[in-house]
């Protein structure tokens, strides 16, 4: 069977763990910053974990991760 392609753009964004769950940074994070409280800003520093709806899909794109 031939190697298959990692998506460029999702091995920047997306890691797995140990156990199999998908990291993932969030979004809102980059501008327009003043409007944002900074409780909001401060829970958008951590990071998340991918819906278990999406893992399949994220997984197929970065499949040596």
């Amino acid at each position: 069977m031939p190697k298959l392609k990692t998506h460029s753009g999702a091995k920047k964004r997306f890691s797995v763990t140990k156990n199999g769950k998908v990291k993932r940074g969030h979004a809102y994070r980059s501008h327009i910053l003043n409007k944002k409280s900074t409780k909001r800003k401060r829970g958008l520093r951590k990071n998340g974990y991918c819906d278990v709806t999406n893992v399949e899909s994220v997984k197929t794109l970065i499949p040596y991760k």
